[in-house]
């Protein structure tokens, strides 16, 4: 039954990637979104969003290189999808020299091309079939936003195969090492492919009702794969550990649900509601990961629960056959393990947690302190937009972006402010005393309007046609600045404070990373509140204690304040950019480190959960807290390690991906999961249990007493196990 519900989902679901959209960056409420809309239908196109970089040794004059431009914008004049074409061969001479390089080889062809973000990349791509390329000298290169986004997109497309292809292999290998049997390894694999086809189909189903973006898909079968072997790790280990302790395939089952079944419907709990949180942000770009996240969390949740126990009670014990160990034993003559189950005593991981809690206070002070120094470049963190420096050199769109920063200084449509005046009906003087003022601002090249073009405060030409008419007004100011940095913020703010005219509205690039940035930001105290109070109660319901929660969120800060301080120390600062491959700009793309800690976040918690599952099981039976700290860690340690490994191997593929915003979450989620998994729950988290004693399950009676009622904890309330024995003389 689940195979034939697998491929009702594989059949549904397949369409899912040719109905996501890209971008989602910007609120469709931002300002600058509504000044793209009315520079769109009052002044056509006149803010381009679409660049045609045409070159030549014998330079922009040359008759070929002539003939190839003009007829490039005669080409794209006759699009009914094509508006505002401009080029160097056609425009009125005041534009026409800015639309010329400063070395006179290159020129430029710009057009704004009209529908949403995923409309204009189709039509760039169609653009690019038609005209790029090069032919007698003349080479022909395409660039813009909707060049941009179309590059990033089919990039993310490949390296998302590429990553899957790395992933699947390194995960099969790690877990033939952790089961040795290649059945039982095989069990997590086929549930990850389960929920990943769950997940398709669901993200196909929430396409027919709202916008959910391409770059969910990444998501989508990284953490479809990674938490499907996470959980099934889980209970598959603990039914061959109950398999080893004699019971009997369905009875091991049971048990296995019974109580890694229930952690692992917690831990889903968890990192869902993590997830969930992604849904509060105005931009589709977050709710895409808040729909795909919760979705992959159902669907791995699941399938581990419902189907792999139905797979389990099918194989019994020929869970441990083809057990490649057995070969590799004979091979290096080395004997049989000894029977029966290790005791946790004999561990290593045992030993290693009563040395931990003997030095409980150093060893959380040290640990503390290297966090907080790990995590101390994230208090320099800056914030921006991403543009084309994201993809690598090898990308058409980053060639011309890079030529547009250096060679034409005065006509890049990417880093333009635009200022529409809707409805002004004031004279030309008052446009031309504010263009003059706006000229003033430092790094202002040249402000276009519609008294004329101003340069340092002066009027410097006649002005450009169609900047005017029974609408309202527009001015495009120029600028040497990065718009999405710092400097092309503040310049923005230097902007807003001279005096129009008339009511002003401010588009173009540095305006859309401010209302980005601004609506980000009033979004995030209010998702860091809902991430905190859900994972508080879920994990009181989890233990009955009120301490264990707060404990739990301050290692999580902890973990995440070490992940962002590297990801600032290596993407916004540029260390390690020549090994792996990416341009630093000196600024962090605001949504990753949101998206980064909603998903770490869950994540670490699903962790907490499975530690404090077998601390609890252990404190339930002997009410000893320093034992059941060393036994939890002992029966556990080992499994989450191997899961976390596994994790960091289909996240960490990310980093492979030649899109740098996507290397940062690749790689800050690696680092925090093996982080979390290792220093914090091997080392931090029993140091701080020892210290906090018997406190570690207090809550006051109330509390308790609704725990009581509502709660459910591992170990409590399970039925006798019936083992071998027990069945054979029933």
């Amino acid at each position: 039954m689940s195979f034939a519900v697998a491929v009702l989902f594989g059949v549904f679901g397949a369409t899912a990637a040719t109905h996501l959209k890209s971008g989602g960056f910007i609120s469709d409420d931002a300002e600058s979104a509504r000044v793209d809309e009315l520079i769109a239908d009052n002044f056509d196109g006149a803010a381009p969003n679409f660049v045609l970089l045409v070159s030549s040794e014998a330079g922009a004059d040359d008759p070929a290189t002539k003939a190839t431009g003009a007829g490039l914008a005669d080409a794209l004049k006759s699009r009914s999808d094509v508006q505002g074409v401009q080029s160097y061969w056609t425009a009125p001479p005041p534009l026409a020299s800015a639309l010329r390089s400063t070395d006179g080889k290159s020129a430029l062809v710009v057009a704004y091309l009209e529908g949403d973000e995923t409309q204009v990349q189709q039509i760039a791509g169609e653009l690019e079939e038609q005209f790029a390329g090069a032919s007698d000298g003349v080479t022909v290169r395409q660039g813009g936003i909707a060049a941009i986004y179309r590059d990033v997109t089919e990039q993310t497309t490949r390296d998302l195969a590429l990553a899957e292809a790395v992933a699947v292999p390194l995960s099969m290998f790690v877990l033939i090492l952790v089961f040795g049997s290649l059945v039982a390894a095989a069990l997590p694999l086929a549930i990850g492919v389960f929920a990943i086809l769950a997940t398709l189909a669901i993200l196909r189903l929430f396409t027919l009702f709202t916008d959910v973006s391409i770059y969910a898909l990444n998501m989508t079968t990284a953490m479809g794969l990674a938490l499907a072997i996470d959980y099934s790790l889980f209970i598959v280990s603990r039914f061959r550990e109950e398999i080893g302790n004699g019971l009997d395939p369905t009875a091991a089952t049971i048990r296995s649900v019974q109580t890694a079944g229930r952690t692992v419907l917690f831990s889903a709990l968890t990192v869902a509601l993590s997830m969930a949180v992604l849904s509060v942000f105005d931009l589709y770009f977050l709710k895409s990961f808040a729909y795909a996240g919760v979705a992959v969390v159902v669907a791995a949740a699941a399938a581990s629960i419902v189907t792999l126990p139905a797979a389990l009670v099918l194989l019994g014990t020929r869970v441990n056959a083809l057990d490649l160990r057995v070969p590799l034993r004979r091979l290096f003559r080395r004997g049989a393990p000894a029977a029966g189950p290790q005791a946790p005593e004999d561990t290593g991981w045992y030993r290693m947690v009563r040395w931990v809690m003997r030095h409980a206070a150093p060893v959380a002070i040290v640990i503390i302190a290297v966090l907080l120094a790990l995590g101390s470049p994230f208090l320099s963190v800056k914030f921006g937009y991403p543009d084309d420096r994201v993809l690598p050199t090898s990308a058409t769109s980053r060639q011309v972006g890079d030529a547009m920063r250096t060679e034409f200084p005065q006509a890049d449509p990417v880093a333009s402010t635009t200022i529409v005046l809707d409805g002004y009906r004031g004279d030309t003087a008052a446009i031309g005393t504010y263009a003059a003022e706006l000229s003033r601002v430092k790094g202002v090249p040249a402000v276009l309007s519609s008294a004329g073009i101003y340069v340092s405060g002066a009027r410097f030409a006649p002005p450009p046609p169609g900047m005017a008419n029974e609408t309202g007004t527009y001015l495009s100011i120029a600028t040497k600045l990065d718009p999405f940095s710092p400097a092309g913020d503040q310049q923005l703010q230097e902007i807003r404070a001279i005096q129009a005219p008339g009511p002003a509205l401010y588009g173009g690039a540095a305006a859309a990373n401010a209302d980005s940035l601004q609506a980000l930001a009033a979004r995030l105290p209010l998702a860091a509140a809902l991430i905190a109070l859900t994972t508080f109660i879920v994990l009181f319901l989890f233990t009955g204690s009120v301490v264990l929660p707060i404990k739990a969120l301050v290692l999580n800060t902890l973990s995440l304040a070490a992940a962002f301080g590297a990801m600032v120390w290596v993407f916004q600062e540029g260390h390690l950019s020549g090994l792996l491959g990416f341009t630093p700009v000196g600024y962090l793309v605001p949504t990753m480190p949101i998206l980064m800690f909603c998903l770490a976040f869950g994540l670490s918690m699903d962790y907490e959960v499975f530690l404090l599952s077998r601390v609890r099981e252990e404190w339930l039976a002997t009410h000893d807290n320093t034992r059941a700290v060393a036994v939890g860690v002992a029966r556990t340690g080992r499994i989450f390690t191997a899961a976390a490994v596994l994790m960091a191997i289909v996240l960490g593929a990310l980093v492979t991906s030649k899109v740098s915003f996507m290397q940062l979450l690749g790689l800050g989620l690696t680092l925090t999961v093996l982080v979390d998994a290792t220093i914090i729950r091997g080392l931090l988290a029993p140091a701080l249990m020892r210290l906090l004693g018997k406190a570690n399950w207090w809550a006051p009676e109330p509390l308790t007493r609704l725990h009581a009622k509502i709660g459910l904890t591992e170990g409590e309330d399970a039925t006798p196990p019936r083992t071998l024995e027990t069945a054979g003389r029933a």
